[in-house]
């Protein structure tokens, strides 16, 4: 099957008329529902389900997915991780990168040292951050993703960053 990008799962009921509860690792957490299909694991397999309406109900996503039309039905759905295709998402643009897409990258110097591989990025209050692991020791690098100063080239079909970092630190 295509390669799937989770974007969270069903977390609950709500109503008797078929919603559901969804927990979103999209931010804002109802960028989910702005696809359409979605599609659950259930079983181990991929099925897609029509977006037939949703929102943002307090600190909770609501949902009504498919042909769920009563609470049992929706019942049936709770546990279900829930993804969507990655030709669904919509292209980036130039400079712009899906964090997916940078992991898994090899990360060296300028001055061509290899640093190791991209394992994570993680969001904080100032700017992104890439975990880098050495490949030999496991070493591991926590490194500001800021292009044009740290970041000096990301070439995503070679599988290569280039940066500008000293390897002692």
């Amino acid at each position: 099957m295509d390669e799937m990008i989770l974007l969270g799962r069903v977390s609950g009921l709500f109503g008797i008329k078929g919603w559901v509860k969804l927990r979103s690792d999209t931010a804002p957490q109802e960028n989910m529902l702005s696809y359409s299909p979605l599609y659950l694991e259930r079983e181990g397999q991929w099925q897609a389900v029509e977006v037939k309406g949703g929102k943002k109900q307090g600190k909770a996503i609501i949902a009504r997915l498919g042909e769920c039309a009563d609470r049992d039905t929706a019942a049936l759905l709770v546990g279900s991780r829930i993804a969507i295709k990655r030709e669904q998402l919509p292209n980036t643009e130039k400079g712009e990168y899906y964090w997916r897409d940078l992991i898994g990258l090899k990360v060296s110097t300028l001055e061509k040292v290899d640093l190791g591989v991209i394992t994570e990025v993680m969001e904080t209050g100032a700017n992104d951050v890439i975990v880098v692991r050495a490949e030999e020791g496991g070493q591991e690098r926590l490194l500001p993703f800021i292009q044009g100063d740290v970041i000096n080239e990301i070439d995503l079909e070679q599988g290569r960053m280039t940066v500008d970092w000293d390897p002692e630190f």
